[in-house]
């Protein structure tokens, strides 16, 4: 059965008093248990709805980021990825960290792929049927660290707490006919139609990579972002919402700079700049004033 096939089904992973159990999401304010008991949202801590062995991600894949970036909407012939350590994991209502040694902490709103059965050597049209679910997801990154690395994005996008995923797994809807939309502070920040301007679906990406590298039960793909990822800072609310899959959302929160004054630094060059600021010549205009009178809200809440 494919991951495609309807009905529609959501199973949230929470943590109820001091157990942890599967829930069904009847609606987003009510779960239901297995046992039919019937409970509000509010009254549990949701975790990750999945227990990856890895979590990977590709670089440049929707048409509009690639413009933003490179001024191509197809900026690579073929994906292309980096790795997130499942340290990063994060869930629906957690804290973001930002530390204060660090100026740039971006948003990235996606929808994540779920593996659901082993994956090694098969074809985009065999993906389906391992792909457990989707949800979505924020691939969150401190761009401080793009001078180190050696370009590999470990600490860029490998930092703890740096993939919120939630609120739960969802099956039985096509990625391809929804709708991913990022706020902050509620204010529309990123938006766009999947199916028009994902250039490689989950299932191409899922065969690309099973090629060499087994996929397993609860490994997660993410998919790529549209334009206009740009900097929070601590206070900020961000929420990205996926029709058909729900809204993720996470709180920016402050974290003391580390103890040990060692390795590479935080540092404020051109490289960093250029993608922590983006391209503002290359993004729909509502886009820019709905992040600027977010960044007001904020300033406001706090004074």
């Amino acid at each position: 059965m494919s991951v495609l096939d309807g009905p529609r089904l959501e199973k949230r992973l929470i943590k109820l008093q001091d157990t942890v159990v599967w829930a069904t999401a009847l609606n987003s304010d009510t779960l239901q248990l297995e046992d039919g008991t019937e409970i509000q949202t509010e009254e549990v801590v949701h975790l990750a709805p999945c227990q990856p062995t890895k979590i990977i991600c590709p670089h440049l894949t929707y048409q509009s980021r690639g413009i933003e970036s490179r001024n191509k909407p197809q900026p690579t012939l073929e994906p292309t990825y980096f790795m997130k350590p499942i340290t990063a994991l994060n869930h629906h209502k957690g804290e973001i960290f930002k530390p204060e040694d660090c100026r740039y902490l971006n948003y990235e709103g996606e929808f994540a792929t779920i593996v659901g059965k082993e994956a090694r050597d098969i074809t985009p049209e065999e993906a389906w049927d391992h792909i457990a679910g989707f949800a979505p997801a924020l691939d969150m990154g401190i761009h401080d660290f793009r001078d180190t690395d050696s370009g590999s994005m470990l600490r860029v996008k490998g930092s703890d707490g740096m993939c919120p995923i939630g609120p739960g797994i969802v099956s039985g809807v096509d990625p391809r006919e929804q709708t991913l939309r990022t706020y902050r502070n509620g204010k529309l920040v990123q938006e766009a139609s999947i199916g028009e301007e994902l250039i490689w679906g989950p299932d191409y990406m899922i065969a690309d990579l099973a090629r060499h590298i087994t996929l397993m039960p609860g490994d997660i793909v993410l998919t790529g972002t549209p334009c206009h990822s740009r900097s929070l800072d601590v206070g900020d609310t961000i929420e990205v919402e996926v029709t058909g899959m729900g809204k993720l959302c996470c709180t920016v929160a402050n974290r003391p700079g580390p103890r040990a004054r060692v390795g590479h630094q935080p540092t404020n060059s051109d490289e960093v700049r250029r993608v922590a600021l983006g391209n503002d010549e290359r993004v729909p205009e509502h886009f820019k004033d709905n992040y600027r009178d977010a960044s007001r809200s904020l300033q406001e809440k706090q004074q």
